[in-house]
């Protein structure tokens, strides 16, 4: 059975729903003694056996064959998880986990670790889908259907870098081998050498950047080995006279100086030797990491293992704050991601001092892929300061952490960690999936339509610089306690919104736009209270791009539920686009 199909097996043994194959059991019973079988074990079973044939296929079983199917049952189901432990996952799961796993004593606190263990590395845990579990199968099934050579492409050195860290950046590859010209690092001069490849990898976490893995057919039967040595792929290696380096050439030497270092390579006298022999201890460091476990990224979650294989509940105050994240075009391939923090004043621990109050909050934040490849990190200290004597009435207020991220388009996982100085145990956890979208040239986009507590033009040596700031504007954005929370406005404060419009269409004869732009508030009935409408020429009417910023004063707006929308309309392009959020006024 292919490793892909194998983890439906488990998911469908840990559901219940499958049982040993009855052929199986059927013939383990038919191998007891005749005389055995033959014995009734109930009054019913005599009455049948005097005036009834008895169909075999329901003769009673005993005791003994009973526990006998038990055991071989119990024992297909441990073959189960073992293939899953050491043909799945053996590249990935690390050696705690697999201590814990061996150390479980049930088929269901199995099924538990298992599920509980992709669950650790799914990067949407509020999602029903595991992109990294289903990434990580589709890996599987790529490396058999390429890397087999005599064994399946999952076993293969090939198959398992590529199942650990995905496909390369860059394959130089050399299927046939032949007439090779030495870079300078490897001595230069021409060879002849085996099939090779080298794979190029921009980064690697824990590895580092500009990763070069080298893969080598020497018995040229598609089995590329990994190897940290470049001279073995060199075919002329032990050939006499032929393949020899730059400088063996002018300098009239043969090879048997390659031989008498003691060195990891034997890739001769070159401009560059003694440089590279220095680099021997890095690729032995290389491999070592290239073919341990990559780690657990969420390192927030490491004590759930402990806590499931110990049945501990996890202790300590739990530190509530809301996030917000909001999307802006900034280039073709790039975009701006703002995440704003939220945390009450009342949620923080304060120490007083010489009259003065004073919160501390670490922030730690990290955005991942969905194989936990981690490429954004950020981490900062917050104060909050008060005078002793005002801290009682300033506890209901929030303090809010801002911070813009430049992301290429794709899913990954935002996760953040927060922690109370002043009170160790006190720590927040956050983490979601994260859409970062796709803006296509040919069609109508927009940013986030981002309501904002606070709102202003910056100077212009401020553009683009500082918290709050998306470009020539200072926009704090209002942050709800979820996504199905609507933020709220006092009666007292104005209505803030902010939102960017990208791809409007051009006229070739004016070099101008032609679009409305229409925003309206509506209240929970969807009666329209304010409808207002502005031409893109007074937005900035030589771009494809325009913002859309403006404050209106709510003061006349009831207590209740309502909606802000921006609607799109571009006569060039003809196509319509529109945004709403929902806002609450006490």
């Amino acid at each position: 059975m292919m490793l892909i199909n194998r983890r439906l097996l488990v998911s469908v043994i840990g559901c219940g729903l499958i049982s040993a194959p009855v052929p199986v059991l059927l013939a383990q019973s038919s191998s007891a003694p005749a005389q055995q079988q033959a014995q009734p074990s109930s009054d019913q079973d005599q009455g049948q056996g005097q005036g009834e044939e008895i169909d075999p296929l329901n003769r009673p079983r005993s005791d003994q064959q009973r526990a006998r199917d038990q055991k071989l049952l119990r024992q297909e189901l441990s073959d189960t998880y073992k293939k899953w432990l050491n043909e799945e996952v053996p590249y990935i799961i690390t050696d705690q986990e697999r201590k814990a796993f061996l150390s479980l004593s049930n088929d269901e606190e199995r099924d538990a670790f298992i599920e509980a263990f992709w669950q650790r590395r799914n990067p949407n845990p509020d999602s029903p889908e595991n992109e990294y579990r289903e990434e990580y199968y589709r890996r599987i099934a790529y490396a058999n259907e390429h890397f087999a050579a005599g064994k399946p492409g999952w076993k293969t050195d090939r198959g398992h870098i590529y199942i650990a860290f995905g496909p390369p950046d860059d394959i130089d590859a050399h299927p046939s081998g032949g007439l090779y010209e030495r870079p300078m690092d490897e001595g230069g001069g021409e060879t002849s050498t085996f099939p090779f490849e080298v794979w190029h990898y921009r980064y690697l976490e824990g590895i580092g950047e500009n990763v070069n893995i080298e893969f080598v057919d020497t018995c040229q039967c598609g089995d590329y080995h990994f190897t940290i040595d470049r001279s073995e792929k060199d075919a002329l290696l032990h050939v006499p006279g032929a393949g020899l380096t730059e400088y063996e050439e002018m300098n009239h030497q043969d090879k048997t100086d390659r031989f008498k270092g003691g060195g990891l390579e034997n890739l001769g006298a070159g401009p560059m030797g003694d440089a590279e022999q220095g680099k021997e201890f890095d690729r032995i460091e290389m491999a070592a990491k290239l073919f341990a476990p990559p780690p657990v990224q969420f390192k927030d979650l490491e004590s759930d293992l402990d806590a499931f294989s110990t049945h501990r509940l996890l202790t300590g105050p739990v530190f509530p704050f809301d996030v917000r994240t909001d999307f802006v075009k900034v280039t073709d391939n790039t975009d701006l991601v703002p995440i704003t923090l939220q945390i009450r004043n009342r949620d923080i621990t304060f120490v007083t001092k010489d009259g003065v109050s004073k919160g501390v909050v670490n922030i730690l934040g990290k955005v991942t892929t969905i194989m936990h490849k981690t490429v954004q990190t950020f981490e900062d200290t917050v104060e909050i300061d008060q005078p002793a004597e005002l801290l009682e009435k300033t506890l209901d207020r929030r303090s809010v952490y801002w911070k813009a991220l430049p992301l290429q388009p794709g899913l990954y996982r935002l996760d953040i960690a927060i922690k109370d100085v002043n009170n160790p145990d006190h720590i927040g956890i956050y983490g979601r999936a994260l859409n970062v979208p796709f803006f296509d040239d040919e069609k109508l986009g927009t940013s986030s339509l981002i309501l904002a507590d606070e709102m202003h033009p910056v100077s212009s040596h401020d553009i683009g610089e500082g918290e709050y700031v998306i470009g020539n504007t200072f926009v704090r954005p209002r942050v709800s306690a979820s996504a199905a929370t609507p933020v709220s406005f006092t009666r007292n404060q104005d209505l803030n919104f902010w939102m960017q419009v990208y791809n409007l269409g051009i006229n070739d004869a004016t070099k101008s736009n032609s679009a409305t732009v229409t925003y309206e508030i509506t209240d929970a009935a969807g009666a329209v209270l304010l409808q207002k409408q502005l031409e893109s020429k007074d937005l900035g009417e030589h771009s494809d791009e325009l913002t859309v910023a403006r404050s209106l004063p709510i003061a006349g707006l009831e207590p209740g539920k309502y909606k802000v929308t921006v609607k799109i309309n571009d006569a060039i392009s003809k196509q319509e686009i529109a945004q709403s959020a929902p806002f609450v006024v006490e």
